[in-house]
Parts: C-alpha cells; structure tokens; sequence
C-alpha cells in the first residue's frame, strides 16, 4: 500500500490527512521549500524525476521552489506564432473531454460540472458542445505557462479550496476540482472566441503564482504565471466549433487517454 492509499482509502490515514490538507501545514510546507536549506534537495530530487538540469537557466537557484519553477533555456520551447494555430499553454499531459449537453465533465474519475467548475452557470453555457483540454503536469514538468492565444483579458477569478493531490488515487475519493483551489482568466480571444483559461492548485505548497491578475490586453507565448512545488493542472475550455484539433488528438477525445505535449505545441486549427 503506497502512502497515499493509505491517507486516501483507510479511516487512520483520513484522520491523519485533515491536518495534511490544512492552510498552516500548507504555508509551512512553502516556507520550507523557499528556504535556502531547501536546496540539499534539489539533486536527488532531479536524479530521481529525470531532469536534465542543462536545459535550465539556474544561476539564480536559492531554495528548492527556485528550482521547481525554473526558466528552460531560450530557444527550447518555440512558440507558434500562426494565428491560426491553438497552442498548448504549458508541457503536460493532455487529455480533451467534448462538454455534452449536460455539461458534466469526467476527467481522471472526478465528476463535476462546467458550472460548479466555474461557478458561473451563464459562463459555463457559453462552452455547451466545446471543448475541455486538461493538463496535467507531473513533478519533473517544466511548470511555467503561457497564454495559447492573444486577446482581452477580464479580471482573473480566485476560487479557494482545500489542497489535494490530483494523482488518481486521490480522485477515487474526492471531486479535485471542486475541492482544489483554483483561478481562472475569462479571456476574448483574437482567434477561438471567449475562452477560459484555469490553473488549479494541489496538496501541500501548490502554489499559483499568475503575474497579471487584472484586466488586460495579453499576447500569445506571453507567460501568464508558474505553479511552486505540487502537482498541478491547467484547463482550456474552447467554445463550439472554434477549434479543429489534431487527428491524433480527436481520436482520444472523450477516452480519458493522455497525450504528452510541450508549451508552444501546436494543438489544432
């Protein structure tokens, strides 16, 4: 039994998780990662998630969080610049859910609809028959994102939660997204219509950091924020009939399947 299954699925180990998932142990938890003693973690940290630390700039590493929101190297996340093209805004693991008449969305065995996901019932109707792309973003992923598309930007909306993991065992248990905290950015794009772009938090730091949370012009491949150390996830929801995805892309469309992709990556037209 790994330590999750036990925190998740035995009544001691729920016990024990409330504490775990609470704001103090949560803003502990980013003290210490932002601490210089942080540091004697990064190597093994590195060595055992496979990250080639000579595809980052890290002249500037302080703490383990410096190295978890580390910038990659110019020139190793090109950035399509056709306006035509939709784009993926971060490296991750994209699985796309079709939004059905009911506008109920099972994503990774959680179950939650477009309107309690936004809180915004006039919103959610807006994405009727669109898309839901979601990214989900491991530990050794390059966790800075972009904005896919140009356009005006509303005021960023901040929905608070309580901190989980979004590794599946935990979504057996809990509905994450309505659970996580999470924000969102309204935005009129100059090419797929008004779309909405979240970042949701996870278990312990999960920390969004968004650098422009007020209203705005935003251009694509501009970077939009980064996520401190947790897992992490970022929802694109595209209105009907704006966006032609890869073929690749459509055949795994309401299959739950997860394609790896990288920030700048074309995702359809």
């Amino acid at each position: 039994m790994t330590i999750l299954d036990f925190l998740y699925k035995t009544k001691p180990g729920r016990i024990l998780l409330r504490p775990l998932i609470s704001k103090p142990v949560s803003d502990l938890s980013g003290m210490i990662l932002d601490s210089k003693i942080s540091k004697l973690i990064i190597e093994p940290f590195a060595k055992k998630n496979e990250i080639d630390k000579g595809c980052y700039i890290l002249d500037r590493v302080d703490s383990f969080n410096d190295f978890f929101c580390r910038r990659i190297k110019p020139g190793l996340r090109p950035i399509e610049m056709d306006s035509s093209k939709m784009i993926s805004p971060c490296d991750g693991l994209l699985s796309v859910t079709r939004i059905s008449g009911s506008s109920i969305l099972n994503i990774k065995q959680s179950r939650f609809t477009v309107s309690r996901l936004l809180r915004d019932r006039k919103l959610a109707a807006s994405f009727h028959d669109g898309y839901a792309l979601v990214f989900r973003l491991c530990v050794n992923h390059y966790h800075r994102y972009i904005f896919f598309d140009s356009g005006r930007k509303y005021r960023d909306r901040k929905i608070k939660g309580v901190y989980h993991t979004v590794r599946p065992v935990a979504l057996e248990e809990y509905p994450v997204f309505v659970e996580n905290s999470r924000e969102y950015s309204v935005i009129d794009t100059e090419n797929f219509g008004r779309c909405v772009q979240m970042e949701v938090g996870a278990m312990l730091v999960g920390r969004i950091v968004n650098k422009f949370c007020g209203a705005r012009k935003v251009r694509r491949g501009e970077e939009k924020g980064h996520f401190e150390y947790g897992g992490s996830t970022i929802i694109v929801l595209v209105p009907k009939g704006k966006v032609k995805l890869r073929d690749d892309i459509m055949q795994n469309v309401d299959k739950n399947l997860e394609i790896p992709v990288r920030m700048g990556e074309v995702l359809g037209s």
